[in-house]
């Protein structure tokens, strides 16, 4: 078995905690943005674009985490209503993060005339990335409910404040190690996603596989989860990736298709020549102060 022994908080000063979830969210949200900023040069994108896009992004995710948290546990918080913006108390949902993430990062994008299609195309690998960061914070809580897995690899909590005493198993008893499970999985399809880069058109294309990947995945572990049952003996984060999972391959079948090395190289070019024409934002606003 996996015996995790630390308690979920890793500093607490006064009032102020700083849990090992916080903290591998802000490595994780850092990294995204340092990643596809990385990136955005190779596609004709002006790194500084893709940093003001992020701040809508991060803030459009950490309301859409919040928002299906919340309606995951409407019973709760409708006798708590006071408790809905307190998201420094915990508690958010990925697949709220994600789309959430997207809306607000696409709205952006597009009221500055920004390619979406290619940024996201840039951000699905760092994404699929980055959650295996963010989910290390979660093992360290023990915010994963699930089932009880009396076999190798299983994972014991047994810190007394570890979130797992409120799960139905508590602390203390072995249960599959879903965390670990999705972390494997989005590996395994960053291989796949990484190899696709510049292979598929129209831009955009490479994030609905990632869409789908994710999906899938997260379907099939959730089984696994011991979360609240909606309905049929399915679970919230079930529904939502039925949901993406349709949208998404109903827009692969439709739209995408594979391009030749020399498509991909023609695009880039394009982009790139655009981009010097406009130059960087900071040149931009240097402009438009001249005149």
């Amino acid at each position: 078995m996996v015996e995790i022994v630390v308690g979920p908080n890793l500093v607490t000063l006064g009032t102020f905690v700083l849990s090992w979830h916080g903290f591998f969210s802000f490595i994780a949200v850092a990294s995204a943005v340092y990643l596809v900023g990385r990136w955005a040069p190779s596609q004709g994108i002006d790194p500084d674009d893709i940093y003001s896009i992020a701040i809508w992004a991060i803030l459009g995710g950490i309301l859409g985490a919040r928002f299906v948290h919340v309606i995951d546990n409407l019973d709760y918080y409708q006798g708590n209503p006071g408790q809905i913006l307190a998201i420094w108390s915990g508690g958010i949902g990925l697949w709220g993060g994600i789309v959430g993430g997207f809306l607000g990062g696409a709205g952006y994008a597009l009221l500055n005339k920004h390619p979406v299609g290619v940024i996201a195309d840039l951000t699905a690998p760092a994404m699929l990335f980055v959650q295996a960061i963010g989910r290390l914070g979660d093992i360290v809580n023990g915010e994963h409910c699930a089932r009880a897995w009396d076999f190798a690899l299983g994972f014991v909590w047994t810190n007394p404040a570890s979130d797992a005493r409120i799960c139905a198993n508590g602390i203390d008893v072995s249960v599959q190690p879903v965390i670990a499970y999705e972390m494997f999985w989005n590996m395994l399809a960053l291989l796949v996603i990484w190899r696709l880069r510049g292979k598929l058109k129209p831009a955009g294309m490479i994030w609905a596989v990632y869409l789908v990947f994710y999906a899938v995945g997260r379907f099939g572990i959730t089984f696994l989860r011991q979360d609240k049952v909606w309905a049929l003996g399915m679970q919230e984060a079930h529904y939502i990736a039925l949901l993406i999972l349709g949208i998404s391959v109903v827009i692969l079948l439709w739209k995408a298709r594979f391009m030749s090395p020399e498509e991909a190289a023609a695009a880039v070019s394009a982009r790139q020549q655009s981009s010097r024409g406009r130059g960087t934002r900071a040149e931009r606003r240097r402009q438009e102060r001249g005149q």
